[in-house]
């Protein structure tokens, strides 16, 4: 077993289809995405314990009125088992699958490297499956903190090695169109929630008893599940001989372009580089300009458009919140609002990234920044007038945006640092995505709540917001601006280079030959019905997490 996940063993041969890999990361990307959907499961959980009449128990945070009063109740609920947990008990785990996918991500991207994709991609299914499993249990005993170490810590480093374990291996197959390569596989991980959600909804529904919620089933189901999806996709990793190119591709360093280098940084000198910090600054501005929003789309749709929503301009949010029918009528609207912006954000992904193979990497980040300047503040005056149409369609062109941040990102860093570390510098990189994870909610949350607390009319709240977002975008675009090519003295030279082949145990393409000529292995190219399957399988579930999520924003239309 150990040499069959030794990264010399999925050194594939010339005649390999490179077409194989983006759907085995798909299928990873798709399982550990579902890390965003976590949502779906927090009300039932809150309603976990009932008394003999069925009515829930009292929440461990019961008459807390303030934050430190909140996270006293946190404190009691990660052991109690006479108490019900508040979404603010449960939203942790959200925090810790991101803040453990950065970290994780950064401290194990350089055994990765020399491990290989294989390897990396079996522990985080193990971690991934293994988390919810803990999960299972805690929840069937009611303990919060087994959610927490499964799902959040376990499960979380199973994010962050799932995440990066394709990148590399798909730039250096699709050196003629990175972004499209890295697209393809981080669009699914923004749209694993959009297949995941829907059908753990109806797996509780099922499981669901008089005396149990069916969370705790619908976790072990779904680690089953992700499991096997996770081991074919980690499994069929392969990654391309040293000097391995597609027939008929001219390398970049011959096109005159100088943000793309045909040499590498080592991993140990990346963070060395002003570049790094400048592209650090670039992904942790664009995401917090957009997680905020993303993360409270729903109420803030509803608190600016208010009765307009549903035929009613008259009536204000504030109104519609004491009406439980309106209430339920406004919040299947917004439910609509985030399943069309999740598809923007999934498609933006792969979009923006195949975009950026023609358009240049700095040229779509400047794009990013400057069109997302311009949707929110299209957005802080559109809310004035109650243009929905317009108001939505900005947010929709954000969340692509945002998305397409996340895709483009890795072949940026291929393209500055080279390919022969950019797995391991893209993993040291995501911590911008754990900082961005706090900074962004923490903005919109907090101004959010003092002009509410201030009186500040319901569909008058966002506007500054918007502009406060706006200004991350600026000092995004500035950074961006500031991108050069590396200086000379951080690249390695071609004796360190062969050096660290030997140590990855990566082969040239001449050795690969004669090492399988030597041992009677046919040099056969991989069979199109294979390459169709395996397409098959990764895109029917998209196609059914589309159609779900296509359901749900119809409402916004009609």
């Amino acid at each position: 077993m150990a040499g069959f996940l030794s990264k010399e063993n999925t050194i594939a041969n010339a005649n390999f289809n490179r077409w194989l890999v983006p759907p085995a990361a798909l299928a990873v990307h798709l399982s550990i995405g579902m890390a965003y959907g976590f949502s779906v499961f927090w009300k039932p959980l809150g309603n976990a314990l009932t008394d003999a009449d069925g009515k829930a128990l009292a929440t461990c945070a019961a008459g807390a009125t303030n934050l430190s009063e909140k996270l006293a109740g946190t404190a009691k609920a990660l052991f109690a088992t006479d108490c019900n947990w508040t979404q603010f008990d449960l939203g942790w785990m959200f925090t810790l699958f991101f803040v453990l996918l950065g970290c994780s991500a950064a401290l194990w991207g350089g055994w990765l490297e020399r491990e290989g994709p294989r390897k990396a991609g079996l522990v985080a299914t193990l971690l991934w499956s293994g988390g919810l499993l803990i999960s299972a249990y805690g929840v069937y005993v009611h303990q919060l903190w087994l959610l927490w170490l499964g799902s959040g810590v376990i499960g979380g480093i199973g994010l962050g090695l799932g995440y990066i374990s394709p990148v590399s291996t798909l730039i250096k197959w699709f050196p003629d169109h990175r972004g499209m390569a890295t697209g393809m596989a981080i669009m699914g991980f923004g749209g694993g929630a959009m297949i995941g959600s829907p059908i753990a909804a109806k797996m509780m529904s099922y499981f669901a008893t008089s005396a149990s919620v069916g969370v705790w089933q619908t976790f072990v189901v779904l680690a089953a599940i992700y499991f096997v999806f996770m081991l074919w996709g980690s499994l069929s990793y392969r990654v391309p001989p040293v000097g391995w190119k597609p027939a008929n591709w001219t390398p970049a360093a011959t096109q005159g372009n100088t943000m793309i280098s045909s040499k590498h940084v080592h991993l140990k000198n990346a963070h060395k580089t002003p570049q790094f910090w400048l592209l650090w600054i670039v992904l942790c501005m664009n995401v917090s300009a957009g997680i905020g929003i993303i993360g409270s789309a729903s109420p803030m749709l509803q608190e600016t458009f208010g009765g307009a929503l549903i035929g009613q301009p008259e009536v204000g949010f504030a109104d519609i919140k004491k009406d439980e029918a309106l209430t339920a009528a406004a919040a299947a609207i917004g439910a609509g609002f985030v399943g069309l912006i999740s598809l923007f954000n999934i498609f933006g992904r792969f979009a923006w990234a195949t975009s950026s193979d023609k358009l240049g990497r700095k040229r779509t980040y400047s794009i990013f920044f400057i069109l997302g300047v311009i949707m929110y503040c299209t957005a802080t005056y559109v809310a004035g007038f109650k243009s929905l149409a317009l108001f939505v369609g900005a947010f929709c062109v954000i969340a692509s945006m945002y998305g397409g941040g996340f895709a483009t990102i890795p072949a940026y860093l291929a393209d500055i640092f080279g390919t022969q570390f950019v797995g391991a510098i893209h993993g040291r990189m995501l911590t911008a995505w754990s900082t961005a994870g706090i900074v962004g909610p923490v903005i919109v949350n907090y101004m959010h709540d003092t002009r509410l607390e201030a009186k500040i009319p319901f569909d008058q709240i966002y506007a500054p917001i918007f502009l406060v977002l706006a200004g991350l975008l600026v000092v995004g675009f500035i950074a961006n601006l500031l991108v050069k090519p590396v200086a000379e003295k951080y690249y390695m030279t071609d004796a360190e280079l062969e050096a660290e082949h030997k140590l990855a145990h990566e082969k040239s393409i001449a050795t690969n030959v004669n090492s399988n000529t030597a041992n009677g292995v046919a040099q056969s190219a991989s069979h199109p019905v294979l390459v169709a399957i395996a397409w098959a399988l990764v895109l029917l579930p998209i196609g059914y997490g589309i159609w779900s999520t296509m359901q749900k924003a119809w409402g916004l239309f009609s």
